[in-house]
């Protein structure tokens, strides 16, 4: 299938500055994914404003449709707008409205495998609501393989149109990416669902595991501006525009990190590569424990791994 490259920048990048990005920011990004090429805009998170208090975080942590319109209008453009919903921390009957009222296009429902017959549920109500759906299976290397089946033969007979492969903790491999993505493809073989591909830079892999992911047949690609996104970040779109070429462009978005997203970094705002997120990568462990090393200016690597490792051991 034709390959779709979604923006996560505002959903996985605003968990590094806790959502708050300026309306010029969003407005510029909008604007640099259309003259890119992208296939669709990710504005952030339908979280609960009665699980997060709405003064902690930045408006999309939240995705309110006024505050979308406020950016996009009618969106009269044919890249589709998505947001993510979180099993168990969005309010989807009461904040997700019906479609037809919505400029939003996909509803994007992230799920740990043990949550899966809940994001079922969430897929349903979306489906019948009319939006496009995902459900993105997160910390796929915690599950054996015989548990992904399971999982998958589960969504194989929902109303998802795309089923997502997430590495999480960014760690796996190109090879084990292959053998994933065959897998899910395997599954779905016969409907016509698709499957994506959101990889994190842990072992500095993010890149390598998309098109690898890609060669074998999965179509919707995540991709964030230089790579931001949580702890080492993600498959940057700059890095797989400038791979797929025909039919998208690169300069709109190296212009747009020039005038924006360097400026974040020069605010003090931190992603990407470093050795505290290989090395929670090596040891399929979530990177909170990286990011908290990093904050703290902490650089006994050596530690931290044996922490890890015993982590892992336990």
């Amino acid at each position: 299938m034709k390959q779709k490259i979604l923006d996560c920048t505002l959903r996985d990048g605003g968990l590094v500055n806790r959502f708050y990005f300026t309306d010029e920011f969003v407005k510029k990004l909008y604007q640099t994914n259309l003259e890119a090429g992208i296939d669709y805009m990710e504005f952030g998170y339908k979280a609960s404003e009665e699980q997060f208090d709405r003064d902690a975080f930045g408006k999309w942590k939240f995705c309110r449709e006024e505050d979308i319109r406020e950016i996009v209008g009618e969106n009269p453009t044919s890249m589709k707008i998505s947001v993510m919903a979180d099993v168990g921390r969005t309010d989807y009957k009461k904040d997700i409205l019906n479609r037809k009222d919505s400029v939003i296009d996909m509803v994007r429902i992230a799920t740990y495998g043990n949550t899966i017959e809940e994001a079922l549920e969430m897929t349903e109500d979306c489906s019948e609501k009319g939006y496009e759906t995902t459900v993105n299976i997160m910390a796929v290397s915690n599950h054996t393989e015989k548990e992904l089946e399971k999982i998958l033969e589960k969504l194989k007979d929902s109303p998802v149109n795309t089923v997502y492969l997430v590495d999480s903790y960014g760690s796996f491999y190109p090879e084990q990416i292959r053998r994933l993505a065959d897998l899910y493809l395997g599954i779905m073989k016969g409907t016509e669902k698709e499957i994506g591909i959101h990889a994190h830079n842990n072992q500095q892999l993010a890149f390598a595991n998309t098109i690898e992911a890609m060669r074998r047949g999965v179509s919707f690609l995540d991709v964030t501006v230089n790579g931001m996104g949580r702890g080492a970040g993600n498959c940057s779109t700059e890095q797989l525009l400038g791979y797929l070429g025909d039919g998208f462009q690169e300069i709109p978005v190296l212009k747009f990190i020039e005038e924006q997203m360097l400026p974040l970094k020069r605010q003090g705002i931190l992603w990407g590569y470093d050795i505290p997120y290989l090395l929670t990568g090596q040891e399929k462990q979530h990177p909170s424990s990286a990011i908290a090393f990093m904050q703290e200016q902490k650089t006994q690597y050596s530690q931290l791994l044996k922490n890890l490792q015993a982590l892992s051991a336990s």
